[in-house]
């Protein structure tokens, strides 16, 4: 199995990935005393931030919550630059984590996990890479990422293509000449949002093939000095505290009052304030009945189409823009910075796939119905595999020589809490499916309370003398039903998207992201810690 050394490396434990979730999980295991080996595919830490570093990219949850909060001297020695990071300071802070902590003596780079299998006499995992190394551990931790494994399309035609073409999650990291260029972009949803408004002014020409369109929200991303980050750090203690208090972790939470109870006045001149807010509150943080009454989403529908009718010249684009398959908030809501007003260049053609579908791809472009469209650089903004794809994508075996991805896929995705899997003992799960971090939360806030739970947790085994843990059957079905009946409440689930992997041809439908709230999650999550585990077996 190991043609790099004679001798299996042996650990107490490994974690995937070098994000935000394996510099705090590593982080947090060292305190435990165990010796860890963290595995990265890249050349560097930063998960998300490493890979996604196409133009444009940068956070849409404010800098003062899109943080760790474990080190009081990182708080008072970090200084961020505004209110919404772009990729590359968001990056660097994580190598600065990693740096401060001394963390990246104990990952390895360039090792991508392609296998982990269970051994049930020696109750150990042996976790491979690419290029035949192999590491034996007791605890696996696959902290790859919700967003990590990218979805291009089957095009047919693509292998002819002879220009340029790139996936926005696989963008090189020495950049690509734009200047001048004729660029198509197929995808507009988050990432090919932020992709679009970037380039535009840059390029000769910008053809975009759009299937969905998307409702976004204005970004509004001052810049910050030193008085705005002296009051930012006197606020920490009690944003800290409150991320954990929130429907979606941040530090602001919703009006409970049902929308249309409230004054018509008040609630206009609420819309107003939080759309000129320029953040996700507007979102996530408004109304809670946004998630689950249709009449309350058409509202919000409404008033952001007004206001993409006003920022859009040619009335015939603008309703392009406008989706007419789902109304405000059942799909993933992105931030912009001018993006509608792209379309009022010159040099941007907007392909509606709807009217104009896609036929297929040759040496020197895209092929639609209604002709050959000349492009020297293709762009696939076409997401992911999201939330399952990091687990599925790794042959992961379990007990009796189980596979995760085949069990998944035929009997659906299950999970318990998120974090643990029935027949995988001593595998745990950040950002896993049916938990908030598969899309309802601020990431950090999540991934933080999630490391800690299984730190935790594997604090418990070795101090009550067990060598593994996994959870029940029952306590998986469990959990199960709860977050079909929790998904079954909101209207996200009425909608093909991402959310509920309709983005993946053949994927099993259903909601990939707990939907009860931070506050509610976690609260399950403490309950089980706090019975010591009781819907869990022990060997």
């Amino acid at each position: 199995m190991n043609t790099q050394n004679d001798k299996i490396q042996e650990v107490d434990a490994v974690v995937v990935g070098a994000g935000f979730t394996g510099l705090y999980q590593l982080y947090k295991f060292r305190q435990l005393g165990l010796k860890v080996q963290v595995l990265e595919a890249g050349t560097a830490v930063g998960g998300t931030w490493y890979w996604n570093r196409y133009p444009g990219a940068r956070t849409d949850s404010e800098s003062r919550v899109y943080q760790y909060w474990f080190s009081e001297e990182l708080l008072d020695e970090w200084n961020w630059s505004e209110r919404f990071p772009a990729q590359e300071e968001t990056e660097r802070y994580l190598n600065y984590v990693a740096k401060k902590f001394d963390l990246e003596k104990d990952i390895k780079f360039n090792s991508r996990v392609n296998a982990a299998t269970y051994d049930e006499n020696s109750k150990r995992w042996t976790v491979t890479t690419e290029d035949g190394s192999a590491v034996s551990c007791q605890f696996f931790v696959m902290g790859a990422g919700g967003l990590s494994v990218p979805n291009t399309p089957d095009i047919p035609g693509v292998a002819d293509f002879k220009g340029t073409k790139v996936h926005t999650s696989r963008w090189p990291h020495g950049g690509i000449d734009l200047a001048g260029k004729r660029v198509g972009i197929i995808g507009t949803g988050a990432t090919g949002i932020q992709v679009i408004q970037t380039i535009a002014p840059e390029v000769g020409s910008l053809t975009v093939f759009q299937r969905t369109p998307n409702y976004a929200i204005p970004m509004n991303n001052p810049k910050y000095d030193d008085t705005e980050r002296s009051k930012m750090r006197a606020e920490y203690p009690a944003i800290r505290e409150q991320v954990n208090k929130t429907f979606g972790g941040h530090f602001w939470g919703a009006d409970e009052r049902p929308f249309f109870e409230v004054d018509q006045e008040e609630r206009e001149k609420r819309l107003k304030e939080l759309w000129v807010d320029g953040s996700l509150q507007f979102w996530v943080g408004s109304y809670t009945d946004l998630f689950l009454e249709e009449d309350v989403s058409k509202a919000f529908s409404k008033f952001v189409a007004d206001r993409i009718r006003d920022r859009v010249d040619d009335p015939a684009v603008a309703k392009k823009l406008i989706p007419l398959d789902h109304e405000f908030g059942t799909r993933r809501v992105p931030l912009e910075t001018r993006y509608y007003e792209t379309y009022n260049r010159d040099n941007v053609t907007l392909i509606d796939l709807n009217e104009d579908p896609i036929d297929h791809v040759d040496a020197t472009g895209v092929v639609t119905r209604s002709g050959h469209h000349d492009v020297d650089i293709l762009i696939f903004a076409t997401g992911f595999d999201a939330g399952t794809g990091a687990l599925t994508s790794v042959d992961i075996r379990g007990r009796d020589q189980r596979q995760l991805s085949k069990e998944w896929d035929k009997n659906g995705i299950n999970t318990y809490l998120g974090l643990q899997v029935s027949g995988y003992p001593n595998m745990f799960m950040v950002m896993g499916p049916m938990t908030p971090a598969a899309a309802f939360c601020n990431v950090p806030t999540c991934i933080q309370q999630q490391v800690d739970w299984i730190t935790d947790c594997v604090s418990f085994v070795r101090n009550k003398g067990s060598q593994a843990i996994e959870p029940s059957r029952e306590a998986e079905v469990g959990w199960g039903q709860h977050h079909d009946e929790t998904a079954a409440m909101a209207l996200v689930t009425k909608t093909d998207s991402w959310y509920t992997g309709a983005n993946i041809e053949g994927k099993p439908r259903r909601l990939l992201a707990y939907i009860g709230g931070v506050p509610a999650y976690q609260a399950h999550c403490d309950k089980e810690k706090d019975s010591g585990y009781a819907h869990c077996i022990f060997y």
